[in-house]
C-alpha cells in the first residue's frame, strides 16, 4: 500500500513491532512500537548485510515528508553510500571539545612546558571551546575558524596564538585518522602582522628602578624575595620562570652558575655575575626554593602586582616585567658581546632570535654613525680624519 496519514494512523499496535511497507518507494515503511509510537525508516542492502535508518517520527514529519528523505537515502545507496553508517560515525565522531582533551592529555602534557600547557588549557577554554567545542571534529571548516579569527580582531597576538594552537590541533587530528588528510581548515587563514616591542631600560630608568627596589626594601613594603627576583631578572635575562623556579641545589657559587634543568629552550646554565651572586647570598635559605611562597609553600608564582608597584614608584609606566630582559640584552649588544655570546647567556636555539635584540640600544649605533659620517666628511673636505671620541656624560 501507499503510506498515507490515514494509513499510518489507523496502523494498529502488538505485542511486538509493526511494520507496514510502502508501495511506492521500495524499502520505505512505517514501524510501529508496543506502545503505540510511530515512526518512518527506510531499509536497505549494503553488500550482504540490511541496514534500517530512522527516519523520524510521525507528527514531526509527513508520510509524503518521509518518503522524501527515504528517496534520498537510496540514491546514496544506489552510489555506493551507507546511510546508516555515516549517521553512525557522526555520532560517535567526537566533537573539538572531546579532541581537545585527547590533545592535552596524550600531546600537550607529554611534550610540551608545563607553562606552554596552562596557556594552551586557557587559549582552548576562553577561545576556542565557546565557538567550537560542540562542532564535531571534522567538520570544522575554514569559515569557522575565520569568524573565529575576526571575533579576536581586538587582541591580534591572541588571535594569532588561537590560530597557531587550533593549526597544530587539526594536524594531530589528521596524523591520528580523525580528520582527511591535507584537511586543516587554519591554512590559509591570514595571521595577525604583530609589531615587536622594543622597550629597554636607560641608564637613568636602571637607576630610578634601583631606587625604588632600595625604597621598598627599606620601608619593608615588598618582601625580600618579590624584590629579589626583580633584580635577578635584570641582572641575568633570565626568563620570569626560570627565576621563581630557581632552587638552591641548582646554584654553584663557586663556578657562578645556576644550572637549570630545564627551560624554554631546555637544560641551561645561567650564568651569575657578582651582583646576582650578592642578590642569591643576601636570602636565607627556608626552602629548596630560592624564593619559597607564602607560608613557605612552593615558589613565588606571581610577580605581576609587585611589579606594578615597583614600576610606578619607578615612573615606568610603559615597562613590562619582560623588558628586564630586552635591557639585559640591549646592555650586552652595547657592550660589543657577540650574538653568539648573548645568545648563549638568553638561552636562545637560534641566532635569529638574538638578533632582534642586538638593535635595542641606540648608543653603539648613533657612535658608529658618527664615525664614519666624520670620516667621510673629512675626506670630501680634504682633511685628515680624525679619531671620533664620543661624547659621555660624566655620573
Amino acid at each position: 500500500m501507499r503510506l498515507t496519514k490515514r494509513q499510518v494512523e489507523a496502523a494498529e499496535r502488538g505485542a511486538r513491532d509493526v511494520f507496514l511497507w510502502d508501495s511506492a518507494v521500495p524499502g520505505f515503511g512505517l514501524r510501529v512500537l508496543p506502545s503505540g509510537k510511530r515512526s518512518y525508516l527506510v531499509q536497505y542492502r549494503v553488500g550482504r548485510r540490511t541496514r534500517r535508518l530512522a527516519l523520524g517520527l510521525h507528527g514531526t514529519l509527513t508520510a509524503e515528508q518521509a518518503r522524501g528523505l527515504a528517496r534520498e537515502a537510496l540514491a546514496s545507496v544506489r552510489h555506493g553510500g551507507d546511510p546508516s553508517a555515516t549517521r553512525h560515525a557522526a555520532r560517535v565522531a567526537p566533537t573539538v571539545a572531546d579532541f581537545a582533551e585527547r590533545y592535552t592529555e596524550q600531546h600537550a602534557k607529554l611534550k610540551k612546558r608545563p607553562s606552554s600547557v596552562r596557556s594552551d588549557l586557557t587559549l582552548l577554554r576562553v577561545h576556542i571551546l565557546p565557538r567550537l567545542g560542540k562542532h564535531p571534529l571534522d567538520d570544522v571548516t575554514r569559515a569557522d575558524v575565520t569568524a573565529l579569527a575576526h571575533s579576536l580582531r581586538a587582541h591580534p597576538a591572541v588571535a594569532n596564538r588561537v590560530l597557531a594552537l587550533l593549526s597544530k590541533m587539526m594536524n594531530l587530528a589528521e596524523r591520528w585518522g580523525l580528520r582527511p588528510d591535507g584537511s586543516n581548515p587554519v591554512r590559509h587563514v591570514e595571521r595577525n602582522r604583530e609589531r615587536a616591542r622594543e622597550r629597554f631600560l636607560s641608564e637613568a630608568e636602571l637607576g630610578r628602578l634601583g631606587d625604588a627596589l632600595a625604597e621598598a626594601e627599606q620601608m619593608g613594603t615588598e618582601t625580600p624575595e618579590n624584590i629579589a627576583a626583580i633584580r635577578l631578572a635584570v641582572l641575568t635575562g633570565a626568563r620570569r620562570g626560570e627565576i621563581l623556579g630557581l632552587r638552591w641545589d641548582w646554584i654553584d657559587f663557586d663556578r657562578a652558575t645556576a644550572r637549570l634543568p630545564d627551560s624554554k629552550s631546555g637544560a641551561k646554565t645561567l650564568q651569575l655575575g657578582a651582583p646576582a651572586l650578592a642578590v642569591l647570598a643576601s636570602l636565607e635559605r627556608r626552602t629548596e626554593f630560592v624564593l619559597p611562597g607564602r607560608h613557605d609553600v612552593g615558589h613565588v608564582v606571581d610577580l605581576n602586582g609587585v611589579w606594578r608597584r615597583i614600576r610606578d614608584r619607578a615612573e615606568l609606566d610603559d615597562v613590562r616585567l619582560h623588558d628586564l630582559r630586552h635591557t639585559y640584552a640591549s646592555v650586552g649588544a652595547g657592550s660589543g658581546n657577540s650574538l653568539v655570546v648573548l645568545g648563549s647567556l638568553l638561552g636562545h636555539r637560534s641566532a635569529q632570535t638574538t638578533r632582534r635584540y642586538s638593535h635595542l640600544s641606540e648608543s653603539p649605533l648613533r657612535d658608529a654613525s658618527e664615525a664614519i659620517a666624520s670620516r667621510i666628511a673629512a675626506a670630501m673636505n680634504g682633511e685628515k680624519p680624525a679619531d671620533v671620541v664620543p661624547i659621555r656624560r660624566e655620573g
